[in-house]
């Protein structure tokens, strides 16, 4: 990894890396059988989003598609930028630009939810057949205790 990584911001309507976007989610749906969107819905999505983005030497390493109410659509890390703060970082840049931040995880994407939980997300519901082949998820919603400004200050926004 290099020392050359930064972050950029993709408004609503620009579909700049939304290619390497989802090379990226398709590299992690392969590997690890989750983030299973199909082409067009993620396009859409992400080109109706504010992506919050980390760059490589013009490469995505990670990124959070975020709606204007704080809900996050996806958010993926490069598994080889793990463990380097960048999902924590994406979150808190979310948990700063707006008021709540909540997303779904599927049940079973164990990763997924350790890291949600270890930021202080808390589960509000599962939701039966949630995703397009019918898995369940858990709606989640960023800790109202404090840990927002925790995160917002300890990333120095």
């Amino acid at each position: 990894m290099s020392v050359n990584v930064e972050s950029y911001v993709v408004e609503p309507g620009d579909d700049e890396y939304v290619d390497q976007a989802w090379d990226l989610k398709e590299r992690i749906n392969n590997e690890e059988g989750v983030l299973k969107q199909r082409r067009g819905f993620f396009t859409d999505a992400y080109r109706r989003s504010t992506v919050y983005c980390y760059l490589e030497d013009d490469d995505l390493v990670g990124f959070a598609s975020t709606r204007r109410d704080g809900y996050i659509l996806f958010l993926a890390v490069a598994p080889e930028f793990r463990g380097h703060g960048f999902g924590k970082r994406l979150v808190a840049i979310v948990a700063d630009r707006h008021a709540s931040v909540t997303c779904h995880a599927r049940t079973t994407n164990q990763n997924a939810l350790d890291f949600y939980r270890h930021l202080g997300f808390e589960v509000q519901r599962r939701v039966t057949g949630y995703y397009e082949d019918g898995g369940d998820a858990y709606y989640l919603r960023l800790g109202e205790d404090g840990l927002r400004e925790k995160l917002t200050r300890f990333m120095g926004f």
